[in-house]
């Protein structure tokens, strides 16, 4: 059982290592750095995009409009970081 966490708890740091390339992509995209027009690159974007979009989508309808700034990463990032503390971490300190 304790494999099983271990395994969960790294799934969930690879997530977050995806969620953040999608917010360094986004910026990238935003500030016309790299060309979202070019096959590779959006064949990335159109990934990370599959991968985080059914996560931040609910986190986006709940909270309100902020002028342009989307809060929905860092909340995402904070849950991550919570379940993988908090509930992993005192599952595991249980277990053993």
């Amino acid at each position: 059982m304790v494999r099983l966490l271990d395994f969960l708890n790294y799934l969930i740091t690879l997530y977050i290592y995806v969620v953040f390339a999608s917010v360094i992509m986004s910026w990238l995209i935003a500030f016309n750095v790299i060309n979202q027009y070019n096959p590779f690159v959006r064949a990335i974007w159109q990934a990370l995009l599959a991968v985080t979009e059914p996560l931040l989508r609910p986190i986006r309808r709940l909270l309100p409009y902020v002028g342009g700034v989307d809060f929905s990463p860092a909340i995402l990032l904070l849950a991550c970081i919570g379940v993988q503390y908090v509930i992993i971490g005192n599952l595991r300190d249980w277990l053993q």
